[in-house]
């Protein structure tokens, strides 16, 4: 038996498009031979589609499409994702379901019966836990499926969810011979590896072949990486798609298969690939042909500039140089050779004149008073004014340039360098930022190497660097990722072996800070903890920091 295994990238709330893509890779099966097309989870809707769910109009649309889908889609089987809907029942009556179609009708159904509440999952919200899971024959074989939470219950990973249900095992009592797991398992570091592991354990402590399929795609700040597979019952990965593209691949079930040893890439590219991903789709599906940046000259924006001309093409790209009195010649001439490298529009506006104006107008009410960082902020937000006036004019998406080590601890400016539609690198650490940077460089000086060598600097006063009032980036990293990503006390991170008042201050910086990051653009998020839907915290707090 050949089953063809489609990591589609649908658009939320598109039902003809994702039905489309959906047909599309149903043609393409059926002329390979094949008798079974898997989908992945919520293909219909498209995941996560959040509270849209609560509107029954958008459900009833969700049924049609599959029902329409199901009448178009003959001659082979389909299992795909969508809403399904209890109608008995008095409470909470959704399901995150399977649909088993052929002949031209949904001849069977299933649902998740693990719903993920953690981080930005918040099924629990929506759904409720489905009664069984989907199983159904074909050609002589039984087939259970599965759907992305439901093998996240083994039991033998360190950090991993544990739920009294266990789905594989329920299945595999019932004589299974093939398991499928439909997902839409978000992209994080290191995650591609664990989800590798999983599907390795299961077939190997029960004998029995499995076959993932993943959504693709970047909805919102979620990236779905893809990289469906096929591990058979030694638990070796014999199939196994793209990662951060849409796919399709065929397996034999009859067939010998070499296991496919395949080293994922290093994180740096695949941060890039999946920032580069989700910037496209970003703009595309918000409905964008363009985008706009702010070049300081400096690492971040020369990175978000480099992403932006991969994602979209140069010419789709238009890099702004806002100099004021503070910005150094290296750092204007760096942007321009930048843009030159990257072949994107570049536009100069100096700011001086407006930053002059400025202070005049002020100086009644500020008198005696020394500059500060009031002065440095409406530098910012001045530049943030002129780039929100070119995105309004030319229909250009702004996209923020502000790294997650800034925007920890407050250093950006709010309706400054923090306005904009994508905040393309806040999940990115500062350090991060300057490895990626040179893996772009590692074959040629796409990025200046100057913006990778000197002194990080704002700008924004004479002689600044960022170490004037932050703490090395590599201490500064190392602290953000012990609270934010691993929950660390203060107690446990200066055991670690860091300068108490360091720790403390960052710490505190990141908690007083937390109204700026609510005001922000989303982020594309690819650490295990990022700032935005997965992460909610009271902006008001009093005791100490946590």
């Amino acid at each position: 038996m050949k089953i063809a295994i489609c990591q589609t990238n649908p658009i939320i709330g598109d039902f003809k498009h994702n039905k489309s893509l959906i047909l599309e890779a149903v043609g393409q099966a059926k002329t390979s031979g094949c008798s079974l097309v898997v989908f992945p989870e919520l293909s219909i809707p498209g995941y996560p589609p959040k509270d849209l769910l609560g509107k029954p109009a958008f459900v009833k649309d969700n049924i049609d499409c599959l029902n329409e889908l199901a009448s178009q889609a003959t001659g082979i089987t389909l299992v795909c994702g969508f809403v399904d809907v209890d109608h008995a029942s008095k409470t909470k009556s959704l399901f995150n379901s399977a649909a088993l179609i052929r002949d031209g009708r949904v001849i069977d159904r299933g649902g998740k019966r693990l719903l993920p509440s953690y981080d930005v999952f918040d099924e629990t919200r929506y759904f409720k836990p489905a009664p069984k899971s989907l199983i159904f024959e074909l050609e002589g074989k039984s087939f259970g499926v599965t759907i992305c939470e439901d093998i996240w219950n083994i039991g033998s990973f360190e950090g991993l969810p544990r739920y009294e249900t266990d789905p594989v095992a329920e299945l595999i009592k019932k004589g299974v011979d093939i398991l499928l797991n439909i997902s839409a398992s978000p992209y994080t570091l290191n995650k591609p590896d664990l989800r590798t592991k999983i599907l390795k354990s299961i077939s190997k402590n029960h004998m029995i072949p499995a076959v993932y399929c993943n959504q693709v795609g970047g909805n919102d700040d979620l990236l779905f990486d893809g990289g469906s597979m096929v591990t058979d019952r030694l638990g070796r990965v014999i199939i196994h798609c793209r990662e951060f593209k849409s796919d399709m691949v065929i397996w034999d079930t009859e067939k010998e298969y070499s296991e496919i040893k395949k080293p994922f890439d290093s994180e740096e590219e695949t941060v890039l690939q999946g920032l580069i991903m989700g910037t496209r789709d970003y703009a595309s599906k918000c409905g964008f042909k363009k985008v706009l940046i702010g070049l300081s000259g400096g690492i971040d924006s020369s990175l978000v500039a480099v992403i932006a001309q991969k994602a979209l093409g140069p010419k789709n790209v238009t890099g702004v140089s806002m100099p004021s009195s503070y910005t150094s010649a290296m750092s204007r001439k760096d942007a321009r050779k930048l843009s030159e490298n990257l072949g994107i529009h570049f536009k100069e506006i100096p700011i001086s004149t407006i930053f002059d104006s400025y202070k005049t107008t002020l100086a009644p009410i500020f008198q005696d008073l020394e500059e500060n960082e009031t002065e440095e902020n409406i530098q910012a937000r001045i530049r943030g004014n002129l780039l929100m006036a070119l995105s309004n004019k030319f229909n250009a998406l702004l996209l923020t340039t502000g790294n997650k080590s800034e925007t920890a601890v407050g250093y950006c400016t709010l309706y400054g360098d923090m306005s904009g539609g994508l905040a393309v690198i806040s999940d990115i650490p500062k350090t991060m930022c300057y490895r990626i940077a040179r893996h772009i460089n590692r074959n040629e000086e796409t990025i200046p190497d100057r913006i990778i060598t000197r002194p990080p600097s704002a700008e924004l006063r004479p002689d600044q660097t960022d170490q004037d009032t932050l703490p090395p980036y590599e201490v500064l990293d190392s602290i953000i990722e012990a609270a934010v990503e691993k929950n660390l006390s203060y107690e446990e991170i200066t055991a670690m072996g860091y300068e108490p008042d360091v720790v403390k201050d960052v710490l505190r910086r990141i908690m007083i800070n937390e109204y700026k990051r609510l005001q922000a653009p989303p982020g594309l998020k690819v650490t295990s903890k990022a700032f935005g839907y997965g992460r909610r915290l009271p902006i008001a707090k009093g005791g100490k920091p946590y």
